[in-house]
C-alpha cells in the first residue's frame, strides 16, 4: 500500500525489511508469499532488479529508514504490519521486530495504533466485499 511512494533505493530496502519479515518465524506461508508477490507487483519499476537476497543486515536496513522522513517511514510500517496481519499466524517474533522498528523509526504509538487500524479496515473492507459477492 503506497509503496510508489518511495524512491527506487527505499523500494529495495523495503523489500529486504519485508523478506525479514516474512522469514522471522521460520519457512515464509503461502500466504506471505503471495503479499510480497503482491507487494512487488506495486513495485513493477524495481522488479527486474531485485534478487530476494538480502542485501544488508536487519539493523542496517532499519537504520537506513530512521534517517528517512515520516511518510517514508509510516509507508514502511503500514506495509510491515500489513505482512504480519494477513495470515492468521501473528508470533511473538513479528511483534517484537515490529516494536524494534517502531521505536527506530520513532513512530508514536498513536501513530502506531492509526496504521494499524487502517490495515484492519482494508482487511474487513475486503471481507465484507468476499461475502457479498458469495451471496
Amino acid at each position: 500500500m503506497f509503496l510508489s511512494l518511495l524512491n527506487r533505493k527505499e523500494m529495495l530496502k523495503f523489500l529486504d525489511l519485508a523478506i525479514y519479515m516474512v522469514d522471522i518465524d521460520g519457512e515464509a506461508t503461502d500466504v506471505e508469499k503471495r503479499v510480497l508477490n503482491k507487494m512487488m507487483a506495486e513495485l513493477d519499476q524495481i522488479k527486474d532488479e531485485y534478487s530476494f537476497r538480502l542485501t544488508d543486515t536487519a539493523e542496517n536496513t532499519i537504520k537506513f529508514f530512521s534517517d528517512c522522513n515520516p511518510v517514508v517511514k509510516n509507508v514502511v510500517y503500514l506495509n510491515l504490519v500489513y505482512i504480519t496481519m494477513q495470515d492468521d499466524l501473528y508470533n511473538t517474533s513479528e511483534l517484537l521486530f515490529l516494536e524494534k522498528i517502531q521505536k527506530a523509526l520513532k513512530i508514536s504509538s498513536e501513530k502506531r495504533r492509526e496504521l494499524i487500524s487502517v490495515v484492519y479496515a482494508e482487511r474487513d473492507l475486503r471481507e465484507k466485499t468476499i461475502r457479498i459477492l458469495k451471496n
